[in-house]
């Protein structure tokens, strides 16, 4: 068995990564292994409490402000809960990390790649996914599924565009590393999704 393995979910808003990470953890706990299951940002009280400010729909918050924010709580999650797990060989499930700070402060706010990709590096202490599972489709199609649900930050109040700009980041990134980033279709029944995301892991040992 596979231990101290770090595995993060990604995709644009409303690609239902909070219940495939559910289904996820379920299906590796009963494999015998111990799951982490976290988010992004937060994991620990006080980068719960800096989630509570970056996704606050009334803040004004400048792109250098906003990726170091998300940095400031990501280190504190490392700290405290994603590196104690990984060090007693269970697997971490997170929704987001690394690849959202590349897409939305990178690639969308416009702040340069190299200095985004330094600030996570130092921020993670090197921790890095192994394995990502990218959740995948046209946001287009998910607008009805993030209406039924409410908006609920002030990412999900910037539209369609920004929405389209998110994903082709994120599709970038999976285009770039391959090895890691395992893409799946997101608009099918959550069954057919988490079928997927199973032959994925199963292929990658689990």
């Amino acid at each position: 068995m596979k231990k101290g393995c770090f595995i993060t979910m990604e995709g644009v808003d409303g690609s239902g990564k909070t219940t495939q990470l559910q289904l996820t953890a379920r299906y590796l706990l009963d494999r015998g292994y111990e799951v982490v299951t976290t988010r992004e940002p937060g994991g620990t009280k006080l980068a719960e409490r800096i989630r509570n400010v970056v996704l606050d729909a009334d803040a004004a918050v400048n792109p250098r402000t906003e990726v170091l924010l998300y940095l400031a709580a990501r280190a504190e999650h490392v700290e405290k809960v994603i590196r104690p797990a990984l060090e007693a060989g269970k697997i971490v499930l997170c929704d987001r990390f690394d690849d959202s700070t590349m897409v939305y402060q990178g690639f969308v706010r416009g702040i340069e790649t190299d200095k985004v990709k330094a600030l996570c590096k130092f921020a993670a202490d090197n921790v890095q996914p192994e394995l990502t599972i990218l959740l995948d489709a046209a946001p287009e199609a998910l607008l009805q599924r993030r209406a039924d649900r409410g908006v609920q930050d002030r990412f999900e109040q910037e539209g369609l565009d920004f929405q389209k700009k998110v994903r082709d980041g994120f599709l970038l990134l999976a285009n770039a590393e391959p090895a890691r980033v395992k893409k799946v279709h997101a608009l099918q029944p959550a069954e057919a999704v988490q079928a997927e995301i199973r032959k994925i892991l199963v292929d990658a040992g689990f």
